[in-house]
């Protein structure tokens, strides 16, 4: 087991990110160039590792950030994670390098695109390659933050800021479901390394529990149904973020996830069964929507839908063969994907639309941009001997065992045969002349843009072609499952097969679904559409604004009463309602351990009592500060005489802050708040309040077994590095300085706010005599 610097790259990436809106604010192809160094980087780095990897050799990496109470990052690089680190680095400098001939030079999308697209790669590696639930989760924020920054850019337009924030909204709401799931799944099995899950997979009903919740963050990343609305919308942002977006980074989160916590949850059918069928409805449901789609963005959108849908199948199936081929499957999709965005970003720039119906003769125009094209549009439609065909035929021979497995084999290949038939409808819709238009008037294509779009069209070629390499890319993880027969293998020819079969019919009927394409939009415009995911996110967003609205009517009503009031209500019926269950009274629970105590505490039970009966605001306050001089008093006599000192000084200017607020205040408290009505449900609540602080100081006091290893470190090393033989005054002086400082600054904050108070009454009396001398 090797350590590698796994984090050193990722930290790279996000510390380019910080300084390169410096750069971006002078030359903004500079900073584009710059942001490519740290994936190329680390690409070239990774595919060094490639044999080692693929030889069966783990490499990791822990950085422990707070060694004390055991937290760390955790990153480990096996075969999956580079397939992964080959599209989130490999893709990322082709798309910074083709983002820098796409946006105008000097330009606010350009100066914020290059460090926020940076940050968003360093982000994504951070999340392929953490071997930690904890790490995983904080990289999917990261990437949600990235990705609404990048889709909302400026916040100009009225369609980008929705656009950014429904996707904001629907995948951090899915990633605190998920979250929810990580905590239950590291609690239950006593770890939140996932090497350690995946080689000793748990289980229990907290499991199943947990699978389900972190399914839910999946979907939601993922675009899967029924949360798929948000990826359409985003197609606002530009045409290299889409791309990136779409083939390697945001999108490919969910998917990533499942493949990953496979091993873990593999076996249950709470995993299987709802990645299986909402995948599968997903696929169909995406594939449809493409068929129909004018704007060649939004077709691809719906098309990534689809496809992501695909690999949902075939990684939540949880065997050797679909894993497999979904492997490959990532790999082509992300290859395919960021030839075609940004295919559509420079017909976007050269014609000046995207709109397939009133595109013709760019072909003609631009044979090399439409031989591209057509490479990634081949291995969408599974067409030989691109990667995507050794993915598809690999994904039909993978499900032919009993009755379910042909179940979804079937609705695979109609899912296949409508990516062949929104692939026809691309190219075609694209490049082909048509007799109704004039041919369109396109600018020439720029190398520079050019080159990146190629690439990653080439690599599907050759992958598809020098098979061998693609089938140890995708078997280093498939290798985690368990194979039903003999293991399959890529292969361009297996002979006469049933998959090749599936293959054939895929490819025939999509033939066919694009000939009576016209009939089918038109029928599809007439049937009624009594479910839109769009007009459901509205409508709940609509409802939870009223009803935010109403509660807040109800809740804020300008009485600090009612506020405090709703606070410890909540914090008596939810922490309260767990401690009542899990509490443990203390076997040697004493009264008192120091005589001192009894009539310190007596003293302030009585003085709280007396504030109950004061009728003058000036007495209240006096014996609120009774009580907190009285509880100082006890931590003298607990040996605490720093909070002690600090509970004197925040008393006396509290007392003297309150006492120059309230000559401005009525002298006698109201007679409404004497109302029985009104006082008793205080009564009750402060009363239950009391209780639940009282009874969790017991619980959590009693529970503490031993000495916790900070308070080891800070006795072992008081005197040998402060100099300090009393610990406490060493652990404020120099262990916790800066915390002490912060306390001391409160102070100072209060004292000149006391001042101030003191000052400007002594003014306004100065004031009104000598308005009085006046008059």
């Amino acid at each position: 087991m090797e350590e590698v610097p796994l984090f050193g790259f990722v930290i790279a990436h996000l510390l380019v990110a910080v300084l390169l809106p410096l750069v971006a604010r002078r030359n903004t192809r500079a900073a584009f160039l710059i942001a490519a160094i740290p994936p190329a980087a680390a690409a070239i780095w990774l595919l060094a590792r490639t044999p080692q990897v693929l030889a069966g050799e783990t490499m990791t990496e822990t950085v422990r950030w707070a060694p004390l109470i055991d937290l760390s990052f955790g990153f480990r690089l096996d075969a999956l994670a580079l397939v992964m680190t080959i599209l989130v680095c490999g893709l990322g400098v082709l798309v910074l390098v083709y983002a820098d001939s796409y946006f105008a030079r000097g330009r606010g999308d350009a100066r914020r695109s290059a460090p926020l697209l940076l940050a968003f790669a360093g982000a994504m590696l951070g999340l392929v390659v953490a071997d930690d639930l904890t790490t995983v989760y904080v990289f999917w924020e990261l990437t949600t933050v990235c990705s609404f920054l990048l889709v909302g850019q400026a916040g100009i337009s009225r369609e980008s800021r929705r656009s950014a924030l429904q996707a904001l909204m629907i995948t951090s709401l899915g990633g605190l479901v998920m979250l929810l799931g990580f905590v239950v799944l590291g609690e239950s099995a006593g770890t939140y390394r996932i090497s350690e899950l995946a080689a000793h997979p748990p289980s229990g009903t907290a499991i199943s529990v947990a699978a389900v919740l972190i399914l839910v963050g999946a979907f939601t990343k993922s675009a899967q149904l029924p949360f798929h609305n948000w990826l359409p919308a985003a197609m606002v942002a530009p045409t290299p973020i889409s791309a990136y977006l779409h083939a390697a980074s945001m999108v490919k989160a969910g998917v990533f996830l499942v493949a990953r916590l496979g091993p873990v949850f593999g076996a249950l059918p709470e995993w299987r069964y709802p990645a299986v069928v909402f995948g599968l409805a997903t696929m169909l449901f995406g594939g449809w929507r493409a068929l129909h789609e004018y704007d060649l963005k939004k077709l691809l959108a719906y098309g990534t839908v689809s496809q992501l849908g695909f690999l949902m199948v075939l990684f939540g199936a949880g065997s050797h063969d679909a894993a497999l081929a979904g492997a490959t499957m990532l790999l082509a999709h992300g290859l395919f994907k960021a030839t075609l965005f940004l295919v559509v970003g420079m017909i976007d720039h050269q014609a000046g639309t995207r709109d397939i119906r009133k595109l013709s003769g760019l072909g003609s125009r631009q044979p090399w941009l439409a031989a591209i094209a057509a490479l990634a549009a081949a291995s969408m439609a599974g067409l030989p001997p691109m990667l995507g065909f050794l993915g598809k035929e690999a994904a039909f021979g993978a499900f032919l065992y009993g009755p379910a497995g042909v179940a979804v084999d079937v609705f695979l290949v109609i899912g296949s045969m409508l990516t062949v038939a929104y692939s026809l409808r691309m190219w075609f819709g694209a490049f082909s002349a048509k007799p109704e238009l004039a041919p369109t008037v396109v600018k020439p294509a720029e190398i520079q843009a050019l080159i990146p779009t190629a690439l990653p069209a080439l690599g599907g070629l050759l992958l598809g072609i020098g098979y061998p390499l693609a089938n140890e890319l995708a078997d280093g993880y498939a290798k985690s499952y368990e194979s039903i027969g003999e293991p399959a293998e890529l292969a361009l020819w297996h002979g006469l097969s049933f998959p090749l079969a599936l293959s054939v019919l895929a490819v025939a009927g999509g033939l066919a679904l694009h000939r009576v394409r016209t009939p089918l939009t038109a029928w599809r415009s007439r049937i009624p559409k009594p479910l839109n995911a769009q007009r459901g996110y509205e409508r709940i967003t609509a409802l939870l604004e009223r009803v935010a609205v109403a509660v807040t009517a109800r809740l804020q009503v300008g009485s600090l009463p009612t506020y405090l009031g709703i606070i410890l209500v909540t914090v008596v019926a939810i922490p309260g309602s767990a401690l009542f269950v899990q509490l443990t009274m203390p076997d040697d629970l004493r009264g008192y351990d120091n005589l001192m105590q009894l009539p310190l505490g007596l003293g302030v039970v009585v003085a709280a009592l007396a504030v109950l009966r004061a009728h003058r605001r000036l007495t209240a306050v006096l014996l609120v500060g009774v009580i907190g001089y009285g509880i100082g008093g006890l931590f003298i006599v607990d040996g605490a005489p720093d909070l002690a000192l600090a509970q004197f000084l925040v008393e006396t200017l509290t007392v003297v802050a309150f006492v120059f607020v309230l000559r401005r205040l009525p002298e006698r408290f109201s007679q409404a708040d004497s109302s029985k009505t009104i006082r008793i449900p205080k009564a009750i609540i402060a009363t239950a309040a009391g209780l639940f602080v009282a009874l969790a100081a017991i619980g959590f006091s009693a529970a503490r077994q031993a000495a916790p290893e900070a308070s080891d470190y800070f006795i072992a090393h008081a005197e040998k590095g402060a100099g300090a033989t009393n610990v406490v005054n060493s652990i404020i002086v120099d262990f916790r300085a800066f915390d002490t400082v912060g306390e001391i600054a409160v102070l100072a904050v209060a004292a000149t706010g006391v001042a101030s108070l003191i000052l400007a009454s002594r003014h306004e009396r100065r004031r009104r005599e000598q308005q009085e001398v006046r008059k």
